[in-house]
């Protein structure tokens, strides 16, 4: 018996050698698998995202200019991408309202935005959508809705959604005479002043001045039978108006 276990115990020991190099080998093997792999995922040429779509209602956004800008913010591969990243991105857009951002398995990306809705000219120089914000977009590109017709709205900052929502409260009111505001200027001190389409300039002070331009639309008939054009109306009173007539040279 002791020969046996003599013999037996070189041959144990070469078993547990070829085994471990075996697992040594399996596990090189497994590390540099894991390797190949990682650098296969990261290769935007083994993985690229190869389709962009964009969807949602839009006007003026241009689906090209987001897939170059996608393309050149995150040009790594398909696994690679940072979807968080790019959702700032999208939604960084003068144009985009909110954005959503989804992978799509294999090679996809689908993208979904909300366009902003202009609904003033802003200061002469910038946009309010309809919730009052302020975004930094070229005004020519609302030119190709020719359905919209904006207003030139102009106030201090931080007085945009108080400008947007005193236009559209008076707007409200002057739509039952066919009458609407082409420029609308809000002060320092917050007093309202108006030009309206038929060129009357009306200056509403800083309190009641939907009541006043009730009392504005409630004369307008009165005032519209003299024969001389309106300059201007004033109407910081607590009861009547002033009106300003056009000179001949105004006139003409």
């Amino acid at each position: 018996m002791s020969e046996v276990a003599a013999l037996d115990k070189p041959r144990k020991s070469s078993h547990f050698f070829m085994g471990l190099a075996f697992f040594v080998c399996l596990l090189l093997l497994l590390v540099f698998a894991v390797a190949k792999l990682n650098a296969w995922l990261e290769d935007e040429q083994q993985a690229p995202v190869q389709d962009i779509v964009v969807s949602g209602d839009r006007v003026v956004i241009d689906d090209q200019q987001i897939v170059a800008l996608i393309k050149q913010s995150q040009p790594g591969s398909f696994f690679e991408l940072d979807v968080n990243q790019t959702h700032q991105t999208v939604e960084a857009m003068p144009w985009v309202y909110r954005a959503s951002v989804r992978k799509r398995w294999p090679s996809g990306l689908e993208i979904f935005v909300v366009e902003q809705q202009p609904a003033a000219i802003w200061n002469g120089d910038m946009l309010l959508n309809q919730y009052g914000d302020a975004f930094d977009a070229q005004i020519s590109a609302v030119d190709l809705n020719s359905k919209i017709t904006l207003p030139n709205l102009y106030g201090p900052g931080g007085s945009e959604q108080t400008a947007l929502q005193g236009y559209r409260n008076m707007q409200s009111l002057l739509e039952t005479s066919n009458l609407y505001i082409v420029e609308m200027f809000l002060s320092e001190r917050f007093a309202w002043n108006v030009q309206l389409n038929n060129g009357i300039k009306l200056n509403l002070g800083r309190t009641e001045f939907i009541g006043r331009l009730q009392r504005f639309v409630d004369l307008l008939p009165l005032i519209s039978q003299q024969d001389r054009q309106v300059d201007y109306v004033d109407l910081r009173y607590d009861t009547g108006l002033a009106v300003g007539w056009k000179t001949l040279d105004k006139a003409a």
